[in-house]
C-alpha cells in the first residue's frame, strides 16, 4: 500500500476502485487502522473509488509527538486529499473517525459531497474516564484495556459466533502503537460539537448501534437531531456496527451515497 507524505506526517493509505467513480473516504475508529473496513471493500468498490488511510498515529502511519486534536487529524484528512488532486469527497467516519466527519462537515463542507456518521458523538465520554484510560495505556501497554474494549466493540454474542473475527479485531487493537493511541485519546476526549452540528448543511446520514455502550443510540439521535435534514438509522450491533452488522452497515450505507 502506498505512503503521502504530508507536512509533518507520512499517512498510509489505499485507493482501490474505478477511476471514474467518485471517491468515498473511509475514516476508522480510536486503536483500529484501515483495515477495520474490509467487510466494506466488495461492496462499495463496485460504486466508489474508496480512500481508507491509517489515521496519524495509528497502523503504518507515522507517530508524530502528541497530544493531538480532531482539528490535526481533520486537517490530515484535507492534505491527503490535496495530494491526491481529489477536489471533493463522500466521507464515512467511525467514532473517531466520525468525530473527524463532523469538524470536516462543520470547517470545511466544500470538500464533501455527502457526509456519514456511524457510532459516534458530539461528546463522547468523560475527562476522568479518558484520563484514567491515557494512564492506563501509557504506564501498561494496549493489552491492559483491549479486552474491556474489545467487550464494548462487539456484542458477546457476535464475538461467540464468529471467534476469528474477534481474535482479529483484538490483534489489530492491541497492535496499536500506545503514543499514537493516548495522543488521539485526547483529541476524542476533547471535541464538542455540540453547538455546532447546525452549521452542518451537507446531506448527513447517522448510524448507531442498538447495543454500543461506548457511543450510545442516543448519541447518535442528538447528532442527526441536530443537523438539519440528517437521516438516522439503528443497526443490531455494538460500537463497530460496519463489522457487526456489515451487511445492513453497506445496504444503508449505498443507498444513502446513490440516492
Amino acid at each position: 500500500m502506498p505512503f503521502a507524505d504530508l507536512s509533518d506526517v507520512r499517512v498510509h493509505y489505499s485507493l482501490t476502485g474505478p477511476e471514474s467513480a467518485p471517491v468515498l473516504v473511509l475514516s476508522h475508529s480510536l486503536g483500529a487502522n484501515f483495515s477495520m473496513w474490509d467487510p466494506q471493500l466488495t461492496a462499495f468498490n463496485s460504486h466508489f473509488r474508496l480512500l481508507r488511510c491509517d489515521t496519524r498515529g495509528h497502523g503504518q502511519s507515522s507517530v508524530t509527538p502528541g497530544p493531538y486534536s480532531i482539528e490535526l487529524l481533520a486537517n490530515d484528512v484535507l492534505h491527503l486529499l490535496d495530494a491526491l488532486r481529489i477536489a471533493r469527497a463522500h466521507f464515512c467516519g467511525l467514532s473517531m473517525g466520525g468525530q473527524i466527519g463532523q469538524w470536516l462537515g462543520i470547517h470545511a463542507p466544500q470538500r464533501l459531497h455527502k457526509l456519514v456518521l456511524c457510532n459516534t458523538g458530539a461528546k463522547i465520554g468523560t475527562p476522568d474516564g479518558w484520563n484514567t484510560r491515557i494512564s492506563s495505556v501509557l504506564a501498561r501497554g494496549m493489552k491492559d484495556v483491549s479486552a474491556t474494549i474489545l467487550s464494548r466493540w462487539l456484542t458477546s454474542s457476535f464475538s461467540s459466533a464468529h471467534p476469528e473475527v474477534a481474535a482479529s479485531t483484538l490483534k489489530m487493537l492491541e497492535s496499536a502503537n500506545p503514543q499514537g493511541y493516548t495522543a488521539c485519546c485526547v483529541a476524542v476526549r476533547d471535541l464538542d460539537t455540540r453547538q455546532q452540528l447546525s452549521s452542518i448543511s451537507i446531506p448527513t446520514l447517522v448510524i448507531t448501534g442498538d447495543q454500543d455502550l461506548s457511543t450510545p443510540p442516543a448519541d447518535g439521535r442528538f447528532i442527526a437531531d441536530h443537523i438539519p435534514g440528517a437521516r438516522f438509522v439503528e443497526l443490531s450491533a455494538a460500537h463497530l456496527s460496519n463489522i457487526e452488522a456489515a451487511d445492513r452497515f453497506n445496504l444503508e450505507v449505498e443507498k444513502f451515497l446513490l440516492a
